[in-house]
Formats: C-alpha cells, sequence, structure tokens
C-alpha cells in the first residue's frame, strides 16, 4: 500500500511539473502526463514498476475511462446535432471510413515489407493487429481540440461543426472498435476458420454487445438525472452521480460489454432530458484533473522503448496514415454536402488531435486474454501516435482555426453569471385561493366561432378554470364550456352526481357572469374521464381544450387523462396547475428554444389583452452559449413581442444555466403565473427524456400554465 501511496504522489507531482513544462514550450498538458509517465516507467526510471502500473493502479484507467465517455455523450445534443445532422455525419462517416481504411490496410503493407516485431507472426496476424489499429485510429482527442477553441476564442460554423464531428466521430471510434475487437477476440478463439456462419454469428453479437452497453447507459442516465434532480449540493451529486457512473461501468466490464458505450449513452440521456441537469458534468470537471494525470502518466508508462527499433516505423507511419485519413475523409464529407470552401479545406487539419479516447481503445485490449501477443506492439504504436498527434495535432487545429477566421471570435467567460449551488427544495402544499374579478366586465362575442371545452371536476378549482377559461375564449371570440363527466355506477345513487355537478356548474356560471359572460355547461356520462372529454369535443365546434388541478391532489390521474386527450385532440389542449393565490399580472414565460414561442402565441396574447400585466420572457440557454448570442436571442424576443402587438409591458431576459427545472423554479418566485410549452411526449421518450413542464409544476409554489399544441399544428 505504502508503494502505491509513493507512486500516486510522484505521478501527480512529475504530471504537474511535467504539464508546466509543455506548457512553457507551447505544448498542451497531456503531452507533458505522457513524458512523466514514461520518466517514472519502466521505460525510464522504474521508479514505478510494471506491477503498479498494471495491477495497482489499473482502476484508476477504468475510471478515467468512463469520465471520458461520459464527456462526450454531453456534447450530443439533440437540438444542436438537428440542424447539421447531414453536413457532421456525411463528414464525421467519410472521414471515419478513410481513416479506418487507410491506416488498416497501410500498417498491414508494411508489416508484409518489413516483418513483424513478433518471430512467431503469421499473415493472419498482421490482419488482426492492422485491423485494431485502424479502428483505434478513427478517435480523435476532444479534449485537446476543445482547449485549443477555448484558446483562440473560436466561434462560428467551423467551430460549431469540428465539435460535432468530434463527438459524433468518437462514438463512432467507440463502436467500430467495439466491432472489431469481438471479431478478431471471436476469431482467434474460432482458430481462425472464417466462415459465413461464424461471420455472421460474430456480427450479430457484436451487434448486440453494442445494443446492451447503450441500454446499460440509458437505464444509467435516467437513475442519474432521477437521483441529482432531488440532491440539494454540489458534493452530493458528486458522490451520487460519480458512484452510479462506475457502478455502471464495472458491471459493463465485468459482463463483457463496452463500458464506453454506457457511458456515451449515460451523458446523452442526461443532456437531452427535458429537464438539462448538467450539473454532474460540472461537478465532475473538479475531479477529473489528478485521474486524467494518472491516466496519461500510466499510458506513458506502458511505453516500450525496447520495441521502438522494429515498431518505431510503424508509430510514424500510423500518425501519417491516420493524418491523411482524417484529411482526405473530412474533405470528401464536406465536398458532398456542399459545405463552404473554407471548411472543406481545413476541417480535416483540425481533426488530427488523438489521446485520451485512443489510450482507453488500447487498455481495453488488455481485458481479452487471445490479444496478449499484440497489446505491447499495438500500445506502443498508438503511444507513438498519440505523441506525434499531440505535438502536432493542436498547431494543425489553431491553423484551420485562424485560416477560416474564428479565431478572433470574443467568448467572453469572465462576465457568465456563476452556476447556483442549490436545486429546489421540495414544494409545500398550499390551498388555492381565489380573488374577485376587479378588471372590466368582457364583452361577449355576438357571433362566436367555435367552443372553449374545459373539464370540472373539483369544487376548489371550477371558479379558477372558468376565469381562465373565459379568458381564453375571450380572445378567441369563443364560447366557454364546462363539462362535468359522470360515470356509469349502478351501485351509486345518481341524484348525487347530479347535485355535485350543479354545484359546480353554479360556482363557474357565477364566475363566468361576474366577469360579463355567459357560461354554457355539459354534462357527459362516461368511466373514462379522457374518454367523456373527447365526447363533449366531438359534440361541438372545438378551438381549445383547458384542463385542471389543485396542486394538493395527486397528478398521476390528471396525467392520465392529459395525455389520452393531448393524443387525440385536434386543438390545443391546456392545462393550469393551481397553487396558492390566482394572479395574473406578473406572467414568466419560460422558454428553451424560440420555436415554442408559437406554441404559446394564442395563449399569452389572451392573458395579456385583459387588464394591466407585465410578461417576461425567461429564456434559458446552455451553460457555454457566448454573450453575443445571448443578446442576439433577446432581441429576437423582444422582436416577436413587438410582431404580436401583445397589450404589456414586456421584458426579454436571457439566462445560461446548468439547471433547467432549478433555474426555472428560482426565477418563478417573483411572478403570478408561469407559462410553458408541454408538447406531449409519450412512452419510450416520455421515459428517456421527460418533461420539464410537468417536473416545474410538481416543484413550483406558483400557479402553471402548460400549452400541448394541437397534433396537427
Amino acid at each position: 500500500m505504502e508503494d502505491v501511496t509513493f507512486a500516486l504522489a510522484l505521478i501527480l507531482g512529475m504530471g504537474f511539473v511535467a504539464s508546466k513544462l509543455a506548457q512553457f514550450l507551447r505544448l498542451p498538458s497531456v503531452t507533458g502526463y505522457i513524458l512523466a509517465g514514461i520518466v517514472l516507467g519502466p521505460s525510464g526510471l522504474n521508479f514505478i514498476t510494471q506491477d503498479i502500473v498494471e495491477d495497482e493502479l489499473g482502476h484508476f484507467i477504468q475510471i478515467a475511462l468512463m469520465l471520458i465517455a461520459f464527456g462526450i455523450g454531453e456534447h450530443l445534443e439533440l437540438n444542436k446535432l438537428r440542424h447539421t445532422i447531414k453536413s457532421v455525419g456525411f463528414i464525421s462517416f467519410c472521414e471515419s471510413g478513410a481513416t479506418f481504411l487507410l491506416v488498416a490496410a497501410g500498417i498491414f503493407l508494411i508489416l508484409l515489407l518489413i516483418g513483424s516485431p513478433q518471430v512467431v507472426w503469421n499473415l493472419t496476424d498482421y490482419i488482426y493487429v492492422s485491423l485494431l489499429l485502424g479502428a483505434v485510429a478513427i478517435a480523435t482527442a476532444p479534449a485537446s481540440t476543445l482547449h485549443v477553441i477555448r484558446e483562440i476564442r473560436a466561434s462560428g460554423p467551423m467551430t460549431t461543426t469540428l465539435l460535432q464531428v468530434v463527438v459524433v466521430n468518437n462514438s463512432l471510434a467507440i463502436i467500430v472498435f467495439g466491432i472489431i475487437l469481438s471479431l478478431v477476440n471471436k476469431l482467434i478463439s474460432g482458430g481462425n476458420d472464417l466462415g459465413i456462419s461464424l461471420l455472421l454469428t460474430i456480427v450479430i453479437s457484436s451487434l448486440a454487445d453494442v445494443l446492451v452497453s447503450l441500454f446499460m447507459g440509458v437505464i444509467t442516465g435516467l437513475l442519474i438525472d432521477f437521483t441529482i434532480n432531488r440532491l440539494k449540493y454540489r458534493s452530493e451529486i458528486l458522490i451520487a452521480g460519480l458512484s452510479l457512473l462506475l457502478l455502471c461501468g464495472e458491471t459493463a466490464r465485468a459482463l463483457e460489454f463496452s463500458p464506453l458505450l454506457a457511458g456515451i449513452a449515460a451523458g446523452f440521456i442526461i443532456v437531452n432530458r427535458n429537464l438539462r441537469d448538467v450539473r454532474l458534468f460540472r461537478v465532475l470537471n473538479y475531479f477529473e484533473p489528478p485521474i486524467y494525470v494518472l491516466f496519461f502518466a500510466l499510458a506513458g508508462a506502458h511505453l516500450d522503448f525496447s520495441l521502438f527499433s522494429t515498431v518505431g516505423l510503424l508509430g510514424f507511419s500510423y500518425f501519417l496514415f491516420r493524418a491523411a485519413g482524417k484529411y482526405m475523409g473530412a474533405r470528401l464529407g464536406a465536398c458532398l454536402t456542399a459545405s463552404s470552401h473554407a471548411i472543406r479545406n481545413n476541417i480535416g487539419l483540425a481533426l488530427i488531435p488523438q489521446a485520451g479516447i485512443a489510450i482507453g481503445l488500447i487498455f481495453l485490449i488488455q481485458g481479452y486474454p487471445n490479444l496478449d501477443p499484440y497489446v505491447s506492439t499495438i500500445t506502443t504504436v498508438v503511444l507513438a501516435g498519440v505523441f506525434l498527434s499531440e505535438l502536432f495535432g493542436p498547431i494543425f487545429t489553431k491553423y484551420a482555426m485562424e485560416a477560416v477566421g474564428e479565431a478572433l471570435a470574443l467568448r467572453d467567460e469572465a462576465q457568465r453569471p456563476p452556476s447556483r449551488d442549490i436545486c429546489p427544495l421540495p414544494w409545500k402544499k398550499e390551498e388555492f385561493q381565489l380573488v374577485p374579478w376587479t378588471w372590466e366586465r368582457l364583452e361577449q362575442a355576438e357571433n362566436p366561432s367555435g367552443e372553449l371545452i374545459f373539464g370540472l371536476s373539483h369544487m376548489e378549482t371550477a371558479g379558477g378554470l372558468t376565469r381562465i377559461a373565459t379568458i381564453l375564449a375571450h380572445h378567441d371570440r369563443a364560447i366557454p364550456v364546462a363539462v362535468r363527466v359522470n360515470p356509469y355506477d349502478p351501485s351509486v345513487n345518481q341524484l348525487e352526481h347530479l347535485e355535485e355537478s350543479q354545484n359546480l356548474f353554479r360556482s363557474a356560471i357565477d364566475e363566468a357572469f361576474s366577469m360579463g359572460y355567459r357560461l354554457e355547461t355539459l354534462t357527459v356520462h362516461s368511466n373514462d374521464i379522457a374518454s367523456g372529454i373527447l365526447e363533449a369535443v366531438a359534440l361541438a365546434n372545438t378551438r381549445t381544450i383547458l384542463l385542471g388541478h389543485p396542486k394538493t391532489q395527486p397528478t398521476k390521474r390528471l396525467q392520465y387523462v392529459v395525455d389520452k386527450v393531448a393524443a387525440r385532440a385536434t386543438c390545443p389542449v391546456i392545462v393550469i396547475r393551481f397553487s396558492g393565490v390566482l394572479h395574473t399580472e406578473r406572467i414568466m414565460v419560460a422558454l428553451t428554444s424560440l420555436g415554442e414561442l408559437e406554441h404559446l402565441r394564442d395563449v399569452i396574447s389572451s392573458l395579456a389583452a385583459i387588464g394591466h400585466h407585465k410578461v417576461t420572457f425567461f429564456y434559458l440557454m446552455p451553460p457555454e452559449t457566448p454573450a453575443d448570442e445571448q443578446e442576439e436571442a433577446r432581441k429576437e424576443l423582444m422582436a416577436w413581442a413587438e410582431d404580436t402587438a401583445l397589450s404589456a409591458t414586456v421584458q426579454g431576459k436571457v439566462a445560461t444555466t446548468e439547471a433547467r427545472l432549478a433555474s426555472i423554479v428560482e426565477e418563478a418566485e417573483y411572478y403570478d403565473l408561469v407559462v410553458m410549452d408541454a408538447t406531449p411526449v409519450h412512452g419510450l421518450k416520455r421515459v428517456f427524456f421527460g418533461s420539464l413542464a410537468e417536473s416545474v409544476a410538481q416543484q413550483c409554489d406558483k400557479n402553471i400554465l402548460m400549452v400541448h399544441s394541437s397534433n396537427t399544428s
């Protein structure tokens, strides 16, 4: 134990010194870490023996691998990929394919020419090594690329495309490597007898491994999201999130699945959840540095200089073939998607860096005893290539960004608001109260154009639902219609149902009358509330459906009704959750995309048209969003409000956040009513991505109005 502790101290200390020296020489820190490992390892001073490297410190490699893969998943955000999926997809597939083919074919030819570093190798050994090196070569260094971009404050189309290509590229690298690794391992186990049936079995088995690995990551991502949204402090988030991540990685490794794919899937799920709580990614940033120092230093310690006499040419060739494949493949993909000349000529150069993922992949080989004869050769070749890539790659990346003119964009990180260190406390139950109507009486339209249907089920909310329904109907020149669904139940006295319905209708009619409106009522008999509402909708020219409930009541039953009605309705479905006193003077419209404004236009206009209101558009953007993009978004919000001609005082507020739910709940404290788009998601999509509006409704102590857009819109 003392030897391991001493080794840790040496690695961290030497890694720190070497990184500072590398920075002084304008080299990436990772180069310094690798050099530190070489100096301290068996090929250098041998302060850190091979036994310590492989047996005692090997678990740090697994931790680093999971963190790297999890970090890649953060950049697979669907909202960002949706607009560039074609160009990013073509560039990624072309450069990955070209790199794999060039490296695999080139290494194979060189092995044929110079012979093997191991005297017992034959032609099939050459093929296996070439395939594995070709798969590893696909990976690009996200950390190095991102470091260069931040250092030169790059911003623009090339920068956005590059980051997305790097993420997709590394995902492909892990998938391809997993398939090749499984293929080679099973070919060796099968005695090199490659028949059609064996090949099909291997391919199907490899794909199954990929799918199971992804599924494990998805489940882990959901568990992490469920857990951290209920935690208050970042220390708690780090402990819980890291434990689940490592549990997932070690389980995948023990079952011989891919911990890297599982990590990517976990990160992907978290960043694409509707809540988008990315605090775990941020707290891991403080945990990662010492782990990364150990990871890269141990990679350097694996470097076997005794093989350089025979493997040195392979390492240099690996670097050249990989660089050529990246450049030519990316250029081809950019040409096929008609990208700009600047991107065509330069994006391949920016993809040359290679580090963490590649090193992680070669460490995975060590878990397969059948591949032991190839481990030292592949490790030395890849590390030599990584060393050259990290030496020259960032230089090429910087040159590429400067060549397209994106290296001078201002990215003012210093003005970014500090991230919040808390998440909302569990909500307090508050009884709903309705203040009397004090604004001017409304004038009902003489020639109404349709009906607004709203369901009555609670005496507590009958008046509040009627008020909101009347306001919305007034703007749409529609007739508000209160619907009561009574069940078929022979064992229950129907007079009780009738009396309850009459009391509800009487309360609603009185509220509508106080506002100057005449309310129509309708009773429907059905054992299913959703079916009853839909039946009432079919009987009228329904423009809008309004449903509601008090916060003090369970939401699961209402959610079933909302889901069923929204799935079948051809008009917008609006849900209001009542909490506390109903006021509408100060309205907060919470947004995560500008496209939501069109879904909310009618509701916002309806609320603002009566009385005196202040409407604040609260637009949440990712924490890395530049200040100029935030200002542009605020101007778009104000321009939309001006075009819509809202009869209210309007304010546009843009904020960056790591946790959407916490930010909305905190901001809502200053308003009376929160309005959100809640276009329904169903089935697996809801399980995987959740609903931000529903989560806000559960945790926020304000009246919340959620708009489910029409299925025909």
